[in-house]
């Protein structure tokens, strides 16, 4: 495919591009605000665009799977365990550990391979989001049959750190004094 087929972009295209710039800021928006419950709301929003993708690629039954489990599930789990260890709400000065610039660039190392791995694997390939031309079907096969263990040792991991949450709350566990 020539470069002067991919121009001018189609409508699926440029709305995919725009739910990827809203998904990428507002996953910003989540490690760099020092609210932690401002940072379960933008993480909402993070997964919706990225529910709002799925659906341009024509893959409904997994934008709503994002919905439930991610929106629906992940983020109520991360607001009851806010609540039940009873994590300071407001802004916190406290919380900083004074390593940003590490952390910084850390984060900058961490994308430069991710996008440079992204870009080298995927930098020849073309999904046509022409609806109706089945570009979900080797997306969701790969995510239902190579991710799925992956996908399920999460959610244990997930469901251990509510119980987590949930014991270190309770006051009524603990050493006899």
């Amino acid at each position: 495919m020539t470069s002067a087929a991919l121009w001018p972009p189609t409508v699926q295209e440029v709305v995919f591009l725009l739910l990827g710039v809203v998904a990428a800021g507002s996953a910003l928006l989540v490690v760099t605000t020092r609210q932690i419950v401002h940072a379960a709301l933008w993480l909402v929003v993070s997964f919706g665009a990225l529910a709002g993708c799925y659906l341009v690629l024509t893959a409904e039954f997994v934008a709503w799977v994002q919905v439930l489990i991610y929106v629906g599930a992940v983020v109520v789990l991360l607001l009851f365990g806010i609540m039940l260890t009873r994590a300071p709400i407001g802004p916190s000065g406290d919380l900083d550990s004074g390593n940003r610039p590490a952390a910084i660039a850390v984060g900058l190392a961490t994308a430069g391979v991710l996008v440079t791995t992204v870009i080298h694997g995927f930098g020849t390939a073309y999904a046509d989001l022409t609806p109706g031309r089945g570009a979900a079907e080797p997306l969701g096969a790969s995510i239902f049959r190579t991710w799925v263990l992956p996908f399920e040792a999460l959610s244990v991991l997930l469901l251990a750190a509510l119980i987590g949450a949930i014991v270190l709350s309770r006051t009524d566990i603990g050493g006899k004094d």
